[in-house]
């Protein structure tokens, strides 16, 4: 087969790029003054052995960190970015994960490295027997696995060019094999450019066997390798599955997966299965951590990976392929041993393959990113520009554990910067980043079917869930959301449930609605869009307003909805109730947009000081969002006799908005414990009346000491669809309330 020729095919060129990704990534957790921590794998994440984020490796200290399989980079380093984050979070204030791929300070002590606890006791037996064979301190290394698989397209355009390989599977295992066979015999330029393993700390060598610093221990015979007496042959599926079984039979390996090459051919539950089924995709298993990137590998190596597996699909191999793979075993040690400040002996045939693999972006023209063929061509001129080159100038003037421990305190303080978001997806709205957050803890399995809307695919096991917005769910009908959605309807169906609601009419035309200003001019009254969310284009008057602001309030609100309400307003103060499934979660009192005068600053001045707190932001990303300067907000202060460049006088509250939305600049206090339960069953019974199961429901109440019961206690202004959880969980006083986590027990009962 011709497989450069067939590469430049027009039918291939277009998947060339496409490809589908994982990456497994450990770390060792340690405290805050870089030490191996002693407590066990955080409890706030599942426990069950095979979470699909979050794992133990081989030591209960060591956190598998665990992508599921993407068809882009960006998407794969959205989950890594984000399940960090869980694992930060999960661990706790006091904990952080350890960048480098060798182990922090060890236990003099060999046996006080403790084993994973797992429930599996096969699981922790393969571990026992692995302290046995290679030792405690050896499994301590951690690294990075990129799994990673040619698109089906691009592997059956290439399949389709061909006519000697009649068996589809088999052709799919050949393209396979001999990326595999060229990769292990050119693996040392991964480990010159992305080595970074140079020293390593006190207690992991018995007695001093290498002369550091080096480029990589971990890719050397000192690092994570099998015994010298294991030979696996590559050159083809039917060597590669008898060798492996004839080393478990002699015992050289007790099982399949014991097997430390640095790919493995993937495909099937056994390794025999690979002959019938073909190999799927392989795993790279030699990457160090990368100190430099909180994730412990960049965007630039993925990118890098898979460019130059694409070239070694195009690049002849030696004929003899055992001799070949051998000889690349022998290059890798010499480079992998090499001062991390010097010329690799190697250097010409480096600068040759970045040149060819130059070429052959241009040739098939492959979209790269701009800075890949730069850094890499730099960190040839100069070895200080490698990885490990940069981690051993930084040590020079202290020492590797002292850099590692300041990178990882660095990366500490990025994940507990916005606890509130979610790195990796904080272009979605704050609620759906929350919910993500608690499935991956939780160990659901997470699919964003539609990032722009919010569409996620929850999945447990067997069980299936589709979720929008954070709590839009196959729980509630389509009906339901409908009669929320619409103000109109829900006050109806409320009242003829003989729940208090406002009286109020409809306006379907702006004319209309202007005649009706003598219906409501003469008492306090609320002009807000019929279908409207977040508080957008709702006007408050509790005194009598004039027409000039009733013209604009009813303008502002027709720029909303094609049809107005004008209703009464009720005196007392404004309650969300976050209603799930029959229960009152959660009430959050809103107090609206608002600044506090100091005698010397404007009213816009104290706006623009007050939205530096970092937790207000835009569009549903932060707890709170920004005070804007608007029309609306205008409008209220003239009516308090305010204007934006008006000083008002020390401690004196100025209100920019009536209505208290969070979503329109207000602020959030956490009254769940305050309200008496009498309020709470008016609020589960309106929500049930209008056949929700999951709703924010608003209840005006005047007198928390007046029970529910009295004439005019309490009135409901409107029911949410879609209420946001974000101002539950993170308030801006009070307590937090965790509806998201609700959220998922109720749609997963068998996590509880």
């Amino acid at each position: 087969m011709n497989i450069k020729n067939m590469l430049g095919d027009h039918h291939v060129k277009p998947y060339l790029l496409k490809a589908r990704y994982g990456i497994e990534k450990e770390g060792q957790r340690v405290d805050l003054l870089g030490n191996l921590a002693k407590t066990d794998h955080p409890k706030t994440i599942s426990i069950n052995d095979e979470h699909p984020y979050i794992q133990r490796d081989f030591s209960e200290t060591q956190m598998e960190l665990i992508t599921p399989v993407t068809e882009t980079l960006e998407e794969l380093f959205s989950y890594l970015s984000a399940i960090h984050d869980v694992a930060y979070q999960s661990m706790g204030v006091d904990e952080m994960l350890w960048p480098l791929s060798m182990p922090p300070q060890l236990p003099e002590n060999e046996d006080d490295i403790i084993i994973a606890k797992l429930k599996n006791f096969s699981n922790v037996l393969y571990r026992r027997y692995l302290s046995r064979s290679y030792g405690r301190r050896k499994q301590m290394i951690s690294g990075i696995h990129y799994n990673f698989e040619f698109s089906e397209e691009l592997i059956q355009a290439l399949f389709n060019l061909q006519s000697e390989i009649k068996e589809y599977a088999q052709f799919k295992t050949e393209i396979y094999l001999k990326i595999t066979r060229n990769y292990l015999h050119y693996r040392w330029l991964i480990t010159y450019f992305y080595g970074a393993s140079p020293s390593s700390e006190k207690n992991f060598f018995e007695k001093t066997s290498l002369n550091e610093p080096v480029r990589s221990i971990r890719n050397s015979k000192h690092g994570y390798s099998n015994h010298e007496d294991l030979q696996v042959s590559f050159s083809s599926i039917q060597s590669y599955i008898a060798d492996i079984s004839l080393m478990v039979k002699k015992g050289v390996l007790i099982e399949e997966k014991e097997f430390y090459s640095a790919v493995r051919l993937r495909g099937g539950q056994q390794v025999s299965a690979l002959e019938e089924q073909g190999v799927r995709y392989v795993e790279l298993r030699n990457i160090d951590l990368n100190p430099f990137d909180k994730n412990g590998i960049s965007y630039e190596q993925a990118e890098f990976l898979h460019l130059f597996l694409i070239y070694l699909l195009w690049k002849d191999e030696g004929e003899n392929r055992d001799e070949w793979v051998k000889t690349g075993d022998v290059y890798n040690e010499i480079v992998a041993l090499e001062h991390p400040l010097t010329h690799t002996q190697f250097k010409g045939d480096a600068e040759d393959i970045i040149a060819e693999m130059e070429h052959l972006v241009k040739e098939l023209d492959l979209s790269v990113s701009d800075r890949l063929f730069v850094n890499l061509k730099e960190m040839l001129r100069d070895p200080s520009k490698t990885l490990a080159g940069r981690l051993y100038k930084m040590s020079e003037h202290s020492s590797q554990g002292e850099v590692a421990t300041s990178i990882a305190i660095e990366n500490h303080k990025k994940s507990w910067e916005k606890p509130y978001q979610l790195t990796g997806y904080t272009d979605m709205e704050l609620s759906t980043q929350i919910l993500i957050f608690d499935a991956i803890q939780l160990g659901i399995q997470v699919e964003i079917l539609d990032r722009r809307e919010q569409f996620l695919k929850l999945k447990l096991k067997d069980h299936v869930e589709y979720i929008k917005n954070g709590n839009m769910t196959s729980k509630d009908s389509y009906i339901s959301t409908l009669i929320m959605e619409n103000k109109t309807v829900t006050k109806k169906i409320l009242h003829q449930h003989g729940f208090r609601v406002p009286l109020g009419d409809e306006f379907n035309d702006i004319e209309q609605a202007l005649h009706a200003f003598a219906m409501f001019s003469s008492r306090p009254f609320v002009v807000k869009p019929k279908t409207t969310n977040y508080g957008l284009g709702i006007s408050i008057f509790k005194e009598n307003a004039s027409y000039e602001d009733y013209q604009k309030a009813i303008t502002l609100a027709f720029e909303e909805d094609s049809s107005v309400l004008v209703e009464e307003f009720l005196n007392g103060t404004e309650y969300r109730f976050f209603v799930l499934n029959d229960k009152v979660e959660a009430v959050i009192l809103r107090t609206p947009a608002n600044v506090i005068g100091d005698g010397k600053h404007t009213i816009e001045e104290l706006v623009i000081q007050k939205n530096r707190d970092p937790l207000r932001g835009r569009d549903h990303r932060t707890p709170l969002e920004m005070i804007q300067l608007g029309e609306l907000e205008n409008l209220m202060l003239k009516g308090q006799g305010y204007k934006m460049d008006s000083i008002p006088e020390s401690d004196k509250i100025i209100y920019l908005r009536k209505n208290s939305n969070v979503s329109t600049g207000g602020d959030s206090i956490d009254v769940t414990d305050q309200i008496p339960d009498d309020y709470k069953k008016i609020a589960v019974h309106a929500v049930s009346a209008i056949g929700a199961k999951i709703s924010g429901i608003d209840l005006i109440i005047e007198d928390l000491e007046v029970p529910a019961a009295h004439k005019n206690a309490y009135g409901i202004i409107e029911a949410n669809f879609n209420p946001s959880m974000y101002m539950h969980i993170y308030p801006y006083k009070g307590k937090s309330r965790r509806v998201s986590r609700h959220i998922l027990y109720y749609l997963f009962p068998e996590l509880v």
